[in-house]
């Protein structure tokens, strides 16, 4: 499908509700019973290491249709170093609208301002299928470990791309998740108040 119908521009202040819906929307019954990534970004965009340069929206024929949004951390090298690194997300394309192409082209270009801006590796969960075609590989492949993943379990949705090629040679460690995704589930049923009345099911595939 052509996907050049559309503008990928910076989120304004104004529009954050709006896309507090739009990933609400996207996530709704996904991968549990209602969703908790409508208050995450909320929550991010406080967080010191959010980064508003990279804070991104997809519009559509006046409407946001899309989103992408990424955040500094770290990974404790085995060797003692602190490696910067970003992780990202979430990042959605309205439901009517997913599989179509318009994923990718938000995902890349923002991929790319993030190398712009000299930022070195990306790590984040994701499926392989999806975020492999732009160039994400295993972390494991890259010697890196996730703090959340005790040793031994599955780790084939931990990602890793980098920007800089060569950034993470003779990097071994464990990548660091910002605190800023860790929510409690009361507080998201509170935020959840604030949006229209939606029904929380439990669906086959969900994770949680």
């Amino acid at each position: 499908m052509n996907t050049n119908d559309c503008t990928i521009r910076l989120e304004k202040n104004e529009e954050q509700r709006t896309v507090e819906n739009l990933i609400r929307e996207s996530f709704w019954n996904v991968y549990r019973p209602g969703c908790y990534e409508h208050y995450v970004i909320h929550v991010l965009r406080d967080d010191p290491d959010f980064i508003k340069e990279l804070d991104f929206v997809m519009e559509k024929d006046g409407v946001l249709i899309g989103q992408n949004m990424f955040v500094k951390t770290i990974i404790e090298a085995d060797d003692g170093r602190v490696i910067p690194v970003l992780t990202m997300g979430p990042i959605c394309i309205t439901p009517e609208l997913k599989r179509k192409g318009y994923g990718k082209k938000i995902l890349d270009f923002s991929l790319e301002k993030a190398k712009e801006m000299g930022f070195g590796a990306v790590l984040f969960e994701g499926n392989i299928g999806f975020y492999g075609k732009s160039g994400f590989g295993y972390a494991s492949k890259f010697g890196i470990r996730s703090h959340d993943l005790p040793e031994g379990a599955d780790a084939s949705f931990f990602l890793c791309k980098e920007l800089i090629h060569g950034y993470l040679d003779g990097v071994t460690g464990v990548y660091q998740t910002p605190r800023g995704y860790y929510v409690d589930g009361a507080d998201v049923d509170e935020f959840d108040k604030l949006f229209p009345p939606k029904k929380k099911m439990k669906l086959p595939g969900q994770l949680f």
